[in-house]
């Protein structure tokens, strides 16, 4: 059966111990709380999950471990992203082992790569996947942003879709364009502001970091914003604006995102906020921001 993928699909954080372990029962109520707020799938050892910070027996054991506690009932995607090419490959297998339905390709970070040098990486890399795979756009930690050109030749190659986390609306829209006759190839935004917009201009989803904490809240974006219904976009936008200005705006690193997330969890007891270095969890001042915001939330 071909994967769909649409909707809301969270870059679920890596619950962690203070030691650096995995916290498996973390995971575990993780994900409960996340199916039960109605998401469309998971997706595994992205930016949010910290994925490159992580070793990869770490990785082998939180996907394992996802896809032993989702047991079928939404679709997990694994980030397999690495320096290392064969490193990627072995991620993938783990996951085609461990039950997952998809794995999720980003550049490799570190050394600034030509788009001629992307594709050739692409073609070395797409036929020795044993799972199907989609695209990920992050030129902020990958030093490259993906071309159309790189992204048909993808999909030439069989990527079933792409996610885009440039933040560009101009680059995502034409994204929506270039594909608007594939609907076998979903355009999913990143920036979970963009959703909205994303889907009213022929999008299908978002990898919403929000729906880690509020998957609800995100589902029913989503939800309204298909039925066009735009008093309840209006009133869910607010929301997620909040999010944004609170919960997002903690601390004065760019990594206060992901801080803030796992906080988030945190403050609901899902799971702890240890995380990996070169990250640091908040000190109690910002703890307690989190813990107010939250309240309102």
């Amino acid at each position: 059966m071909k994967l769909v993928l649409k909707g809301i699909i969270p870059p679920m954080i890596t619950p962690l111990t203070a030691d650096g372990n995995l916290d498996i029962d973390g995971v575990q109520r993780l994900i409960e709380h996340l199916i039960s707020g109605g998401v469309h799938g998971i997706f595994l050892l992205g930016t949010n999950g910290e994925g490159p910070s992580l070793t990869y027996e770490l990785r082998k054991e939180l996907i394992s471990y996802s896809c032993k506690f989702v047991a079928g009932r939404i679709p997990v995607l694994v980030g397999i992203t690495d320096t290392s090419f064969l490193g990627s490959l072995d991620i993938a297998e783990h996951a085609k082992k461990a039950g997952a339905d998809a794995v999720v390709v980003a550049p490799p970070y570190y050394f600034p790569i030509s788009e001629n040098e992307m594709i050739e990486y692409l073609e070395c890399l797409a036929p020795k996947l044993p799972l199907p795979f989609m695209m990920y756009n992050m030129p902020s930690c990958t030093k490259i942003h993906l071309t159309i050109k790189t992204v048909k030749r993808a999909k030439e190659l069989g990527a079933i879709g792409i996610k885009d986390s440039s933040g560009d609306m101009g680059y995502l829209n034409s994204l929506i364009e270039e594909f608007k006759d594939s609907p076998d190839f979903p355009i999913i935004v990143g920036t979970e502001s963009f959703l909205s917009e994303t889907i009213r201009k022929g999008g299908h989803g978002a990898v919403a970091g929000g729906a880690n904490f509020v998957p609800g809240l995100f589902v029913d974006l989503y939800n309204a914003s298909v039925q066009n219904n735009n008093l309840v976009i209006d009133e869910l936008n607010k929301k997620v604006k909040y999010i944004y200005d609170t919960i997002y705006s903690v601390g004065k690193y760019e990594s206060r995102v992901t801080k803030g997330i796992k906080s988030a969890l945190s403050v609901m007891d899902i799971c702890e906020d240890h995380m990996a270095l070169p990250l640091r969890r908040f000190e109690n001042g910002d703890r307690e921001k989190i813990k107010s915001y939250m309240n309102e939330v």
